[in-house]
């Protein structure tokens, strides 16, 4: 209740500050926050206003503003509404909408930039820039990995779901060569049977099988000791991959390890990597698996930003908060470097820019973040 009833008051507070400032000589920036404060996926939203205070906190201008208006979720009307208030107040920058299915709305406000925390897109389109953190960018980062080991024949594997057809189309524009696609159920028990035909299980068994009756009947030394060695293996022969990317999270990516290694995929010769998991400590106790590597943002920044969050508001932050605190920061060097902020144009920096996720870069209209790639080891993130 009481963390309730200061986001509350913190919302108020910058609400009608924001209202009585008024902007002489054009002194002032005005960046706006469009968030869910309300209704249920309010907790994300007021993380989102606590993290803006953060950075507002680190920056330190006292003519850097921030206006937040609650946009609702899945409401137009709302949303609508918010922006229209906030272009009012001579609000020009503003931060979000955290939904991709907005975008097309808001681009009829040719007249507003907005910065989105959302993944899907990492570009700049008409008025929007979204900086998260992009399949792009991790497929990217993973394919310069896998390269790095000498691996060659990677398999890309991702579900059967609602992002089917969104990251078949990413595959696509990023023309990755010397990859071959695997999709699979999210049902586990229909998963097990089809990453048994990925890796040729039942014939590895078979081999198995057929190499043991070799030795069976035979008495030499030899043959006794090749017996037993046979008989520690589960599959006889290699699977037809070196290395795996698995697009996947939580409960369903704990599946497809799983099953990988009942496969009996063999973790000495077989890399296995997946997308960003935002350092979920949960990934630890998956123990069939001894080491998997993925791109994320910067470990250090992040778990600094945490625990800074944590010492302020007595509560964790919601992960797609830390975009909220680079995009003000991205907004605020923009408007310091080019004194003014006219049109999306200005966010075109030449140089890469530092944040506290890592590094972004801009060019020819996209958003690329130059991610580092961890490990799980011994219940610890390591980067690599």
């Amino acid at each position: 209740m009481k963390i309730k009833i200061f986001f509350t008051i913190f919302y108020i507070f910058f609400t009608f500050n924001s209202n009585l400032l008024s902007d002489e000589g054009g002194k002032l920036l005005k960046v706006g926050l469009l968030a869910p404060l309300s209704g249920p996926h309010s907790e994300i939203g007021n993380s989102l206003l606590n993290s803006l205070q953060l950075a507002l906190e680190e920056i330190n201008d006292k003519n850097l503003i921030i206006v937040p208006r609650d946009a609702g979720y899945n409401d137009k009307e709302k949303l609508d509404e918010a922006i229209r208030d906030l272009k009012s107040l001579g609000v020009k920058v503003i931060i979000g909408p955290t939904r991709h299915e907005t975008f097309k709305h808001i681009k009829k406000y040719n007249d507003l930039i907005f910065i989105s925390p959302s993944n899907i897109n990492p570009q700049f389109s008409n008025n929007i820039i979204s900086i998260g953190v992009s399949l792009e960018s991790q497929l990217l980062a993973l394919s310069k990995f896998i390269k790095s080991q000498k691996k060659k024949k990677t398999i890309i594997m991702y579900p059967k779901n609602e992002y089917l057809e969104l990251v078949e189309t990413k595959l696509e524009k990023l023309d990755l060569k010397n990859y071959r696609k695997f999709t699979y159920s999210p049902n586990p028990e229909t998963l097990t049977g089809e990453i048994e035909i990925l890796t040729n299980y039942d014939s590895r068994k078979r081999n198995l099988e057929l190499r043991k009756k070799m030795f069976e009947d035979k008495e030499d030394e030899e043959s006794i000791k090749a017996l037993e060695r046979l008989e520690q293996l589960y599959t006889l022969g290699n699977v037809n991959f070196d290395s795996v990317i698995i697009i996947d999270f939580g409960n369903t990516l704990k599946s497809v390890l799983t099953s990988l290694v009942y496969t009996d995929v063999n973790q000495n010769n077989v890399l296995f990597t997946t997308i960003n998991q935002w350092f979920d400590e949960s990934i630890f106790y998956e123990n069939t698996i001894k080491n998997l590597y993925y791109p994320s943002v910067n470990y250090k920044e992040f778990k600094k930003y945490n625990n800074k969050y944590f010492n302020k508001f007595k509560i964790y932050p919601y992960e797609i908060t830390i975009l909220a605190y680079d995009a003000l920061g991205l907004i605020y060097y923009a408007w310091k470097k080019n004194g003014k902020i006219n049109s999306i144009n200005d966010f075109s920096f030449k140089n890469k820019i530092k944040g506290k996720i890592g590094t972004f870069s801009f060019k020819d209209g996209r958003v690329i973040q130059e991610l580092d790639i961890y490990k799980t080891e011994d219940k610890k993130f390591i980067k690599f």
